[in-house]
Order: C-alpha cells, then structure tokens, then sequence
C-alpha cells in the first residue's frame, strides 16, 4: 500500500495541501490586519478617492468596523474562489484520477489558493474570483464585453494597481472567449475599445485625481470614529497611503530594490517547480488549431507580464505581484483550453517520479509572502 502511495501520491497531495490551507488559517488570524482593515474604514464621505469601494460597500451596512470582519469578508470571498475553480476545472478537465496531477499543480500551488489564504483581507483575490466568473459564464453576446468592463471598473475602484495586475487578464479573457470565438465586427470591436477607454481613464482618475482631500490628522479622527475599538491606533499606521503620490511610491520601490531583489532567485525556483505545469501548458498553445491564436495567446501572455513588470518597478510587494502573475497564467490556461485545437493534448503524468518530486514540495511550500519570499 505505501509503494502504490508513493507511485500515485496525488490522493495524499491534496489531503495535505488542505491541512497547509487550514494551518495558513489559524497562523494568518493571528497577525495584525493592518492594510486589509484600513481598506474597510475608507469610504466616499470626502468625495472621490482611490481604494474606497469595498469600505463604501462596508458602510452601506454598519458604521463601525469590528476587527474581525477583514477575517470574514476574507474567508467567505477565498470559499467563493475556491469553489469558482473548482467548478471552472470541473467544466474544464474533470476530475477524475488523470487530471488530478493537473489540479494539485495548480489548487495547491503555493502561489494560489495558499497565499491567497496568507493575503486573507487584501484586494487581489477579487480580480481572480471575478476573472473565474468570465470563464464560466456564456460569452456569445455584448452583454459578456459589457460585464467584463464592469468588472474591471469595480477592479480599480477597489484599488486601482488592478489595471495591471488584473484588468489585462480580463482583456485577454473577452478576446479568447468572445471575440476569437463569435467573431469580430465594427460594433463589439468598437464597443470594446470605449469600455477599455472608460477603464483607462477611471484609472488614471483614480490615480491622480483620488488623492484624500483633507489633512492626514482630520482623515485618521475619521477612521478612528469608524473603528469598532478606537483605541487600536496601530491599525491606522498605514493612512498615509491615501496621501502617497506615484512618484514617492516608485522612490520606495527602488530604494528598497537591493533587499528586495534578493528574492528574485527564490522565485525563479518556484516558477521553475513548476514546470509540468508549464510544459502541459506550453503544449496546449501548441496543439490550438489556428497559428493566429496561438500568436494572439503569446503575445498576451508577453502584455500580461509586462504589465506585471512595470507592477514591480512601481510597489513593493514582490511577493503578491509574482503569485498573483501565475495566478493569471492558470486562469489563462483554461482560456486556452477553451480553443479549438488540433488534437488532445496529454495531462500531467500521474506516476512520473519527478513530476511526483515537485508536486510534492510545491503540496509542502505553504505560501509565498506578500513583500519578500515566505
């Protein structure tokens, strides 16, 4: 019984990537929330400004914020997006005993659902959950081109560093499913162009124009009167974000690139873990019927990773911004899967010992961090 556990491990993988999940839990409950639960206090109340949407939303409900609503909001929208994925790989590949290799890879990787647990609270996971929702949804009609640019502005309300990280995959998503797969003519490529021009520009509002127009001592008495314990000021030592221009951001940035950049080796060696996974997904360009879609499937995944590299040259937080970039790959992937293709193209092997190797030290890696590695 323990050879065949050996030769065929997946069964156990997943059995264990749900103990690291829940021990990801207990350990994240037992930090300090302190961006996630600023991001609850700010609203509108002053007017317009960036990274107020989920507070706005929060207001709309109750005027003080206890503690643990970063913990429940972020758990029930990590259970939406876990059972968004499940059901995408579901209608994808299925779940049966040969793709699950394929769905370790991916589910368990530490990039994913793991850090996603580890980041409990902050924004990026709603650009995952909703670009899943696109995936699944029917994508024949404009209504498909019109929600995925309501998406998107929902995206940049809640923080508008979206239009990078995952506002280009949501483009790429309408391109694959609606307009590689209905066709393109004058009126839906001309109403995608003005939803992509409105979102641009919310950004660019948001960005410059969404600066808190009040002095920083007025907006902290604010959030203070928002709080659930006022008394908790250490939660309230990052207010000063709402007053940072791009360009002090960027200074921070690079003024901590030598530390930081040390990191980088470490993520090459994750990404590297992970390359059964980006041989089936390699593969799987490769077999797509049309050259132009695959030429079209490339070159997104070149925009999408630049938009990930100007990410880097602008904030801070390395860690987020590599996962969430693989992220995007694994939801792209699917995407692509939903292509014609040529022929069928093989899973991830189920019993091969290096494949095994690495699924399984990916299964042990229990998140990759928010600045640097772990």
């Amino acid at each position: 019984m323990t050879a065949r556990i050996l030769q065929n491990p997946w069964r156990l993988l997943l059995a264990i990537n749900a103990a690291v999940i829940a021990g990801v839990f207990v350990h994240k409950i037992q930090l300090p929330p302190y961006v996630p639960y600023i991001h609850l206090l700010v609203d509108y109340h002053f007017g317009f400004i960036k990274r107020a949407l989920i507070g706005a939303i929060v207001a709309l409900f109750t005027d003080k914020v206890p503690v643990w609503l970063v913990f429940a909001l972020g758990g029930v929208t990590w259970l939406v997006t876990l059972g968004l994925y499940a059901r995408l790989f579901q209608k994808t590949f299925g779940f049966t005993a040969k793709t699950l290799p394929l769905f370790v890879f991916i589910a368990g990787s530490p990039f994913f659902l793991k850090n996603f647990m580890h980041t409990l609270g902050h924004f990026d996971i709603y650009g995952c959950a909703l670009a899943l929702i696109l995936l699944l949804m029917p994508a024949g009609s404009l209504l498909f081109v019109a929600l995925a640019a309501l998406f998107s502005i929902i995206l940049v309300l809640i923080h508008h560093i979206h239009l990078l990280m995952y506002v280009p995959t949501i483009i790429t998503i309408v391109v694959i499913r609606h307009y590689l797969a209905f066709g393109h003519h004058r009126s839906n490529v001309a109403f995608g162009i003005i939803a992509l021009a409105l979102v641009s520009a919310l950004f660019f509002a948001a960005q410059f124009l969404g600066t808190m127009p009040i002095p920083e001592a007025d907006f902290v008495a604010y959030l203070k009167n928002r709080m659930a314990d006022p008394s908790r000021t250490d939660l309230l030592q990052f207010a000063y974000i709402w007053y940072q221009p791009l360009a002090k951001e960027i200074s921070d940035t690079w003024g901590r690139l030598p530390h930081n950049i040390l990191g980088v080796p470490v993520f090459a060696l994750l990404i590297w873990l992970h390359t059964p996974l980006w041989r089936f997904f390699a593969n799987l360009i490769g077999a797509l019927a049309s050259d132009m879609h695959r030429r079209l499937v490339i070159a997104a995944l070149i925009g999408i990773s630049l938009a990930y590299l100007v990410m880097f040259a602008m904030v801070f937080d390395y860690s987020r911004w590599i996962s969430n970039w693989a992220v995007c790959m694994f939801v792209i992937l699917h995407a692509v899967k939903m292509l014609p293709a040529r022929n069928e193209t093989p899973l991830i092997p189920a019993e091969d010992r290096t494949t095994n190797i690495f699924g399984l030290i990916l299964t042990l890696i229990p998140r990759v961090g928010i600045v640097r590695p772990f």
